[in-house]
This record gives structure tokens, sequence and C-alpha cells, in this order.
């Protein structure tokens, strides 16, 4: 029977299998065979080797010396969060903590031209999303001061994170429109405006149903076509405050990237192709495990900071991130002979100052871009005795911290905090309190939100912490958002992480007494732009809902003009019966250690 071909873009992929009998892995091994430059990749090297010894023996081979074989290199980072300068960093050695400095704009500018300078022809530079907000420059400029900065590091290719869309969709369309790089994304739309949406007006409301960005991108390397296609997370608008995804719809990748792949290995004849995804790693390794995205060679994984230093393997591809906040780089070789992928290397690579000086022109451009914010974000509010991190999934100092402030000020009997993941270490050592500046306060508490109280029963609360511990540890991978163990003061709770929804809970005490499930509690959160009003903090339906008159950061600032230095340390407010107050990965069952 004679083949059958199909246009670009048509979604009736599978009817080749179900008339030839043949499986696509089989057919494009055929078209491989016919020396159109089609492979499956390095399905079997990706990632077996993880040392830089054994990379240089693989760049050094006769083949690739003597001209034979030819290679490329991806660069990839991501969540960089507006981290303009070096900063403190947290790694795990012999399972304690310890700080490194690591990251910053003109470090990560000189070692992504080192790198790349070594063959700039065969070398492409990807960032996977979310740098438009973590930091005061950022939130101040409303992602505008991040532009120029991304565009001296020279990137390639970029992907939209989920906080992107901060500042809405206006905003974010002319920040990423502001990128020298190619931009991709395969399931974000633009929408007709929702209800919460209030009186905003979109600009684009006629391209309501078409894709914002293109879906894929496509570049001649080593003598090969190597394709992209991009994902954002489909939960955005239940993970964020919903108002910040007005005018743009998200849908799950498993809806067109089979067509995409496709489009990409028989049409444009890749000989690779790459997801680069900003959806978190458990999300990414279920999608590696989903017979759609069979023919794609590796998922360039982001969004929940996670540092795979060898590729996770799935059923269909294989997946990797590569940390935040510009402290790492992840760096993929692949040697290619005769329009085939022979090899390839993987190494997660530390952005140190110390290996790579700061770049002059970078860090006068910083300094350029933060001009006018300087003076208001340097500002000391308070000081520290205690290291604050973020990086435990349970709990952690940095958040205790807030909650703590929350409710001195506001006088709850529970007070909340989200689970966010951003802010590099402010590290302190015991002795000399550590400054906290207006600053720090953008990357702990990326949107300064207005506090919020409600009302909602002992029951309510119950059910709440069932959902948020869902959110975290559910066995579905793609039911997980990318944010870490919801945070609290005055109410203290036990689970166990791995049993079924509604059933994770074991006790719930507030102020030391078992929680009456008929009481109605006070509860103090922050306000989510576009929730009900009769919801706090994903707490659906509470009673009495009302402003504080008071704001995140200013709840703060009070809070460390009165007691600092501070000295916030975990101190068992959530525990679980089967897993570590320090675990640092909310992914279990593969051969992955967060280090």
């Amino acid at each position: 029977m004679s083949e059958i071909h199909h246009p670009p873009g048509c979604t009736c992929g599978n009817h080749d299998e179900q008339r030839t009998g043949v499986s696509r892995r089989q057919a494009l091994k055929s078209l491989g065979a016919l020396g159109a430059g089609f492979t499956l990749g390095p399905t079997v090297a990706l990632g077996s080797m993880s040392d830089a010894q054994r990379r240089e023996e693989l760049m050094g081979s006769r083949a690739v010396q003597n001209g034979k074989a030819g290679k490329f290199t991806i660069l990839f980072t991501s969540d960089i969060h507006a981290q303009l300068h070096t900063h403190d960093e947290f790694f795990l050695e012999n399972g304690k903590p310890v700080y490194k400095r690591r990251g910053g704009y003109g470090v990560l500018k000189t070692m992504v031209d080192t790198l790349r300078n070594e063959d700039p022809e065969n070398t492409i530079v990807i960032d996977g999303g979310d740098c438009f907000q973590g930091g005061g420059v950022a939130a101040k400029s409303e992602g505008r001061a991040i532009v120029p900065l991304m565009n001296h590091v020279g990137y390639d290719l970029l992907l939209p994170g989920n906080w992107e869309v901060v500042y809405g969709k206006e905003n974010m369309l002319k920040d990423l429109g502001g990128y020298r790089g190619a931009k991709i994304c395969a399931n974000m739309y633009h929408e007709t405006l929702a209800s919460y949406c209030g009186d905003m007006v979109d600009p684009n409301a006629d391209l309501a149903g078409e894709m914002i960005f293109p879906p894929y991108w496509t570049k001649q390397v080593a003598g090969i076509k190597v394709g992209f296609i991009g994902y954002n997370d489909p939960l955005t608008p239940k993970r964020q405050s919903p108002a910040y995804s007005c005018g743009i719809r998200f849908a799950k990748p498993e809806v067109n990237v089979a067509k995409y792949i496709r489009l990409l290995r028989d049409y444009e004849q890749c000989a690779m192709v790459f997801l680069v995804t900003h959806m978190g790693l458990a999300q990414q390794v279920d999608l590696a495990n989903k017979p759609e995205v069979e023919g794609a060679d590796l998922i360039l994984g982001a969004d929940t900071h996670e540092r795979v230093r060898k590729p996770i393997d799935g059923k269909y591809s294989k997946v990797v991130e590569p940390g935040a906040f510009g402290s790492f780089i992840a760096r993929l070789d692949v040697v290619v002979e005769e329009g085939k992928v022979k090899d390839s290397h993987y190494e997660l690579l530390d952005v140190d100052p110390e290996k790579f000086p700061a770049d002059k022109g970078m860090l006068q451009l910083v300094e350029e871009v933060s001009a006018p914010y300087k003076e208001e974000l340097s500002k000391v509010v308070g000081s520290t005795k205690n290291t604050l991190v973020r990086y435990y999934v349970i709990e952690n100092p940095m958040d205790n911290l807030i909650t703590d402030a929350i409710m001195w000020k506001l006088k709850p009997d529970v007070a909340i905090s989200n689970g966010f993941r951003f802010c590099p270490p402010i590290v302190a050592d015991g002795k000399t309190p550590t400054p906290i500046t207006n600053d720090n306060l953008w990357s702990m508490i990326p949107v300064d939100s207005e506090a919020k109280y409600g009302e909602a029963t002992g029951q309510q609360l119950w059910d709440w912490l069932e959902k948020e511990l869902h959110n975290v540890f559910a066995k579905d991978p793609a039911k997980r958002f990318g944010g870490w163990v919801v945070r609290f003061k005055g109410m203290t709770a036990n689970f166990t992480m791995h049993n079924d929804l509604g059933k994770r809970v074991n006790w719930i005490k507030v102020a030391g007494k078992p929680i009456d499930l008929e009481r109605t509690y006070l509860i103090a959160a922050c306000e989510r732009e576009g929730d009900p009003d009769d919801t706090l903090c994903r707490l659906e339906k509470v009673k009495n809902p009302r402003r504080a008159n008071a704001t995140m950061h200013n709840i703060l600032r009070e809070y460390f003009g009165k007691f600092s230095p501070v000295a916030p340390k975990v101190e068992g407010r959530i525990t679980a019966t089967d897993a570590p107050q320090d675990i640092l990965s909310q992914l279990e069952g593969y051969d992955y250690e967060f280090r």
C-alpha cells in the first residue's frame, strides 16, 4: 500500500498507523534510512555520561577533530526570576546545607559568551521562562527592565513562563515582543475576556481563538535541522491570581504535541525534536510517559527550580530542569555524523563568579536599568540572625517569617501564606545580623497584594488543607501545582503524603487545641486578583470577607521595624508521617535527587 501523506497541521495523524499497521517509531526509522536527515536522536546515549571529563573525551574524539563528525550545543537557563546580582545559593553536601556565591547577569553573560565562543555557529541559547518577576526592578518596571538584559545575554529562543502573565496580557506581549530571540508556545491562545476581568479592554479581542505565539522554531546546526516546540503550564490561571491571565486560554500539551512532533519530523525533516516546557518537574516527567510525545528526544523543562544533573528517563522521552535564579546553565552537546545523531552529553553547570568574572558591559547595563529604583529598593527595612531559605517543600524559615508577621499585625486565628518558590537564600552567620532591603521583599513576596480577612469553619479549613496537599503531592502528576505546601501560623497539622485525596490530613490543631470542625475561625491571607470575593488563598466560600487595609510588604516592614533582628526557624508547624521535614523535591520514584 502506498504511503499516505497529510498536510502540515492536520490532526488526523493516526490514520497512517491504522492503515499500514506500522508504528510511528517504525515509520520514523524508515524515513531515516532514506538519508533525508531523519533520526530518533540519542535515545541511548543522552545522559549516559554526566561528567566534564567525559564531555571533553566526546568532543575531542577523532571523528570530531578530523571534521568527519560535527557537533552542536544547547545552553539552557530558566526561572531567573529577575535576580540581577550574584547571590548566595543553596546546595546540599553530605546531607547539610552549604551556601555558595552564584548567578548574576554579569557572570551569566561571561559564561554564556565563553561557552558559545567554543562554536558560535552551532550553539543555541534558550531560556525557559519566568524572567519578569521575582525582584524589585522587574516589579517596578513591569518586566521592561529585564528585556535589555536578556537581549544582551543573546538568547536565541525564549518561552513564556507562568509568571510572564503577572502584569497582564498586554504587558506580556510588549515585554516578550522586546526580545530579539524567537518566542514559542503551542498552548497559549487569545481568548474573550472572562467576567472576572471587569471593564478591562483587550485590544486583541479580534484574535480570539488564535495562538498568541508561534508553536515551534527550527534551526540548522552541524549539518542537521533541529526543532523546538514550546508549552507553558496549563494550570497557570489556577496557580496564580486569575486576573493575570485575562484574555488568555491555556490548553494541555496532549492536545497538539503529537501533531507538531510529526510536523517537525515528517515535513520540516528535523533530526532532533525538543520540547521546551514550563510545567514543573512532576508534570514534565508525566508528559515524558505519554505516547503523545513519542519522537521528542528531550524535554527542556522548567518551573519548579529543580536541578536535574542527569536526564530523567520517561517512557517516551527524557526530562531535564536547569535550577533557578540564574545560578545554573544546563549544557547539552550532540555529535552528528553524516546527518545522523551519534552521541551526546548533558551536564548542569554552576554560574560561578570565580570561574567566570562578571562582564563589565552587563554590569553597567544592570546599573542603568536599576537606577530609577535604586534608592527605594536598596533601603534597609530590617535584619535577620537566621538564614532565610525557601527550598524545603513542607516548611521553611522564610515563610514562617511571613506568617509570623501576618499573625502579629492582623491577629487572626490562622495566618496563611502561599507556597511560593521565589527568592534565593538570605544567609546569616548567626552573629552579625544580615540586612533585609525592600528589594528582598519583592523576592520574598513577588506581588505586594492587599491582606484580607475571612471566616471559615474548622471543616472548611480541613477540606482546604486536603486540597492544598493534593496540589503538591497528587499521585497524578498532571494535577500537581508548581508551588510547595501552603504556609501558616496559628495552626499546626500532620499529614501522610502518600495517602489519597481526602485521606492525607491526620490532625489539625488551632492555638494548640484540636480543631473544632463546627467552630468558625478568623483567617488572614493575601488577596488574589480575579478570585471571587469569598475566596481567600484558594479557601473558598469564606464568610464576611473584608480587606485589612494593609499590603503584605507593609506588614513585613512594620514587623521588621519592631522585631529586627528576626530569627525564624523550622519548628514543626506542619509535619508528615512519611517524609522528612527537609524534603527538597516533590518528584519520587525516579533516579533523581535535588542537590
